[in-house]
């Protein structure tokens, strides 16, 4: 049950949000047009020195901005940047990319050569791809979801896809506890399922059970929304 322990965190962690920092104290809005621009310098640039640059620099910015760095490193290299490492490994090689060798060596018998271009390559991606994930993630950290939905407006975003995402996330930790109580309830009534059947017929119930009480949970907050003056356009309070 970790992952959803994961997802429960991920979902309410408004504690760095919340937090008198450098970032925290800045208007949502303005953040937003910043960070963007930082993030699509860094898919511009082609020079892996001045792409760290502007990781330092964010780096800089999540310390001063009061979060822990190695919370904030954990965050932003653990799935993204990792998986494209992985893609980039296979771009290393003269069988990818040709070019003038760094290092060569044998796995039983077979030759690999890794070159220049290869490495090259492989380094500005994986510097690229953990420079963009570490200025969103930050900005995620620094600013309550609520304004960042409602920063989404200044670059056009519609406004029923701001309230579909605001009530996804609002929705994403009632859905991780729900998980976690029936995978509770099961191990406490059946304990470890060894039949492979009876494990199909338990998880199949409990997915169609997720799925009535979901669409039912769907229409009670519609009605309390209606009921609250909602008229399409959602408003948060601030404190």
């Amino acid at each position: 049950m970790s992952a959803v322990s994961f997802i429960k965190d991920a979902a309410v962690c408004e504690e760095h949000a919340s937090r008198r920092g450098f970032l925290q104290v800045l208007d949502a809005k303005l953040k937003t047009v910043i960070f963007f621009g930082f993030l699509l310098t860094a898919v511009l640039l082609k020079n892996t020195v001045l792409i760290g640059g502007l990781y330092a620099l964010c780096l800089f910015l999540a310390v001063i901005s009061r979060i822990p760095l190695g919370f904030f490193l954990l965050r932003t290299w653990v799935f993204i940047p990792l998986f494209s490492l992985c893609v980039a490994i296979p771009a290393l090689f003269s069988f990818v990319t040709p070019g003038a060798p760094v290092a060569v060596f044998y796995i039983l018998g077979v030759k690999f050569m890794v070159t220049r271009p290869g490495l090259d390559g492989a380094i500005l991606f994986v510097v690229r791809i953990a420079t963009s994930v570490s200025w969103v993630i930050l900005l995620s950290l620094t600013t309550r979801h609520t304004e960042l939905l409602q920063a989404l407006r200044v670059f056009g975003v519609p406004q029923v896809f701001v309230l579909t995402v605001s009530m996804c996330y609002r929705y994403l930790y009632l859905f991780a506890v729900m998980v976690e109580h029936i995978f509770t309830a099961i191990k406490s009534r059946v304990g470890i399922v060894s039949a492979h059947r009876k494990g199909q017929r338990i998880v199949a119930w409990n997915m169609a059970n997720m799925w009535n009480r979901a669409e039912q949970m769907n229409e009670q907050v519609y009605l309390a929304m209606l009921s609250r003056g909602y008229t399409g356009e959602p408003r948060s309070l601030k404190k």
